[in-house]
C-alpha cells in the first residue's frame, strides 16, 4: 500500500509554503543571512516541534520564517518543497503564502513574490508540477491592514488564483474580514478560508455567508452542526482536511480518533493535505500513509480523495483533464 500511495498521482490543495521550511534549510538560510537561531542544532530545532495548540505552533512558525529575507531565500524555500513533493508523486499544489508575516519583518512584497513566482515558473517548466497561488491573510492582524496589503498587491493580482484567511482562528471570526473578501470578489479572485479547525461550526457558516468562499480549509468541526453538514453536502463544498496537522495541534488526540471517515460517510467532498509539513510530521505522502494505517482505507478511497482534489484545484482546464487521465490510467 505504501508503494501504491507513493506512485498514486496526488494533488494538494492546502499547503502553507512557509510551513514547509525544514530545519536543515532554516539553518542554511540563517547562516547565509547572518541570523542567530535559538537552537544549537537541527535536532534541537526538531525537538521544539511539539505543540500544545495552534498558537504554540504559530509562535514557532513565525520565528522560523525570520530567516527568509531575500528573493533567493523564497525561491529556495519553494523549490525545496516542490522537488520533495514531486518525488513523492504530487502533481499539483495550491500554495498559501502570508505576505503580512513578511511585510511586518521589513521584507518587501516584491521580494516575496519574485522568489515564489520564479520557483513556480521553474517547477512548471521543468519538473511536471503545477502550482496555484493563494495570497493568505492573517486573521489575528487588523482587517484594515489586510485590505491595504491586497491593494498593494495590485501588480500581482494577475498571478493570484485566490485569497485565503489563516492563522489564529479562535476569537477571530470570518465576519471581521467581510470587506476584504467583497473586494477580492470584485477583482475576480476565488475566496477560501480556514474555518472549523479550532473555531466552531458557526465559523464555517460565516465564511460561506459573509465571505462567499468556494472552499473551506480544515472544516472538521462541521460535524458539530447537522445543518452545516447538510449544507456542505448539498453544495459539495470542498473541505481541505489536514490529518497529521490536526493531531499535532491537538484538534484530535490521535489519528484513529479523526473524523475523516465520518466526513466521507456523510457524503462530504473531502480532500487531504499536509498544511505545514515541516512542523506536522510530513508531506502529502506521509498523510496518505498515516490515513491508510489509521483507517484501513483501500486504494479506491485514495483515488476518490485525489479525484476531489483534481476537481477543485486551481489549474487550467487542460491540465485538469491531464491529471484526471493520469489518475484514471494509474
Amino acid at each position: 500500500m505504501n508503494e501504491f500511495l507513493r506512485q498514486l498521482p496526488k494533488v494538494e490543495l492546502h499547503l502553507h509554503i512557509e510551513g514547509s521550511l525544514e530545519p536543515e534549510l532554516m539553518f542554511a538560510l540563517a547562516a547565509r543571512n547572518g541570523i542567530d537561531l535559538p537552537y544549537a542544532s537541527v535536532e534541537e530545532a526538531k525537538a521544539a516541534y511539539d505543540f500544545e495548540d495552534l498558537q504554540g505552533f504559530l509562535n514557532l512558525y513565525y520565528q522560523g520564517m525570520n530567516v527568509l529575507r531575500t528573493e533567493q531565500d523564497f525561491y529556495d524555500l519553494a523549490m525545496d518543497y516542490f522537488k520533495r513533493a514531486r518525488s513523492e508523486g504530487v502533481l499539483h499544489i495550491d500554495m498559501h503564502f502570508d505576505p503580512q508575516a513578511h511585510l511586518q519583518r521589513g521584507v518587501p512584497l516584491e521580494v516575496v513574490m519574485a522568489g515564489l513566482l520564479r520557483a513556480k515558473d521553474e517547477a512548471e517548466a521543468s519538473i511536471d508540477l503545477t502550482v496555484g497561488m493563494i495570497m493568505a491573510f492573517l486573521r489575528d492582524r487588523p482587517a484594515e491592514e489586510a485590505l491595504h496589503v491586497l491593494e498593494q498587491a495590485a501588480p500581482y493580482w494577475k498571478f493570484l488564483d485566490a485569497i485565503g484567511l489563516d492563522s489564529a482562528e479562535r476569537d477571530n471570526p470570518p465576519a471581521k474580514f467581510q470587506k476584504l473578501f467583497v473586494r477580492a470578489k470584485k477583482l475576480g479572485l476565488v475566496r477560501v478560508a480556514h474555518a472549523g479547525e479550532e473555531g466552531p461550526a458557526e465559523y464555517i457558516t460565516e465564511a460561506l455567508d459573509l465571505l462567499d468562499v468556494q472552499r473551506i480549509d480544515h472544516g472538521v468541526r462541521c460535524l458539530e452542526s447537522d445543518e452545516v453538514v447538510k449544507r456542505l453536502r448539498d453544495h459539495q463544498t470542498v473541505l481541505t482536511v489536514c490529518p497529521l496537522s490536526n493531531v499535532s495541534l491537538k484538534v484530535v488526540d490521535q489519528l484513529s480518533d479523526h473524523p475523516l471517515p465520518q466526513l466521507l460517510s456523510e457524503g462530504l467532498k473531502v480532500t487531504i493535505s499536509s498544511d505545514d509539513p515541516a512542523y506536522f510530521g510530513g508531506g502529502l505522502l506521509e498523510n496518505h500513509i498515516a490515513c491508510a494505517q489509521a483507517f484501513g482505507w483501500e486504494a479506491d478511497t485514495f483515488r476518490l480523495l485525489n479525484q476531489h482534489a483534481i476537481e477543485e484545484a486551481f489549474v487550467s482546464e487542460g491540465r485538469r483533464q491531464e491529471l484526471f487521465k493520469r489518475l484514471t490510467d494509474f
